[in-house]
């Protein structure tokens, strides 16, 4: 019933498959499976996309975190049992750094400036390098970035949580407040446009860790993959020494990170810098 038989030049007859069969073959495979197989499977990004999707992308994430109800009652708490779980733990260090970094005056004028810009800068910069030299591994590495995100958003509306600065009775200092500098969303004129306690996870850790893997993986420049490993560290000692974040908050960051990481392992069936560093589009020029 499927076939038709048709005369050739020859005068052979063959067999040919009917345009209904064909029809049914084309639903089977451009269907839903299709679509889904077309999404997974790696292309070259569009630099319009990829700019309307990011800027969206943390329209969202702010307004989402900061619609989150400013539970300041149970987010003193839940720093008071942090505190105390770090204690126990023997790792609660963090008012001694903060003392002894604030006594240095440059050095903690740097780090206010280092947590308010490079969060952001170094992030979109890895995203740029991505994008123009590993577009086949860039929608995965992005995924990480962008599914990390997105659970962290869940930690600040079921956790909320009071930085140390914060503490009732921490005797923290919070360093930007001290020394007049912009540096945080979270202190000075600009608090009232930030949730003050939304400190669990710390996504300058979840960033800056999936930026340091991200160059430590594809980089080529010996000493640009040590600076990679580097960047996640120091900013864990400035999250810290400005009375940020405990330490606690940089391993939510880190879980959620990995699991960002299992979401685009699901996706794509691999992880993302296992994926062909090229797609079919040629790359744009770029030092390998």
């Amino acid at each position: 019933m499927g076939e038709t038989t048709v005369t050739t030049l020859e005068g052979r007859q063959g067999p040919t498959t009917s345009p209904i069969a064909e029809d049914r073959d084309g639903r089977r495979e451009h269907g839903v499976s299709g679509f889904v197989h077309r999404l997974r499977t790696p292309r070259r990004p569009r630099l319009w996309f990829e700019i309307l999707l990011i800027a969206v992308s943390y329209w969202t994430y702010s307004l989402i975190r900061n619609a989150v109800p400013e539970q300041r009652a149970e987010a003193l708490r839940n720093a008071d049992w942090i505190w105390s779980a770090e204690r126990h733990l023997g790792i609660a260090v963090e008012h001694s750094v903060n003392s002894a970094v604030n006594s240095v005056g440059w050095l903690i004028v740097g780090m206010n400036y280092y947590y308010a810009t490079l969060h952001f800068v170094v992030t979109l910069g890895v995203l740029v390098w991505l994008f123009r030299c590993h577009p086949g591994r860039y929608a995965a590495t992005r995924l990480v970035l962008f599914a990390t995100t997105a659970v962290a958003l869940v930690g600040y509306y079921f956790y909320p949580l009071a930085p140390p600065r914060l503490m009732s009775g921490g005797h923290f200092i919070d360093t930007v407040a001290v020394h007049q500098t912009w540096g945080s969303m979270a202190s000075g004129n600009l608090k009232n446009m930030s949730n003050q306690y939304a400190a669990m996870p710390s996504m300058h850790i979840g960033w800056s860790l999936w930026c340091g893997l991200t160059i430590f993986a594809l980089a080529s420049v010996p000493w640009v993959r040590v600076l990679g490993l580097l960047y996640p560290a120091l900013t864990l000692l400035v999250i810290v020494s400005t009375a940020n974040h405990f330490w606690l908050d940089a391993v939510g960051g880190m879980l959620c990170l990995a699991f960002g990481f299992l979401v685009a392992r699901l996706w794509y069936g691999a992880l993302p810098y296992a994926l062909p560093r090229s797609v079919a589009a040629p790359p744009l020029a770029c030092a390998p």
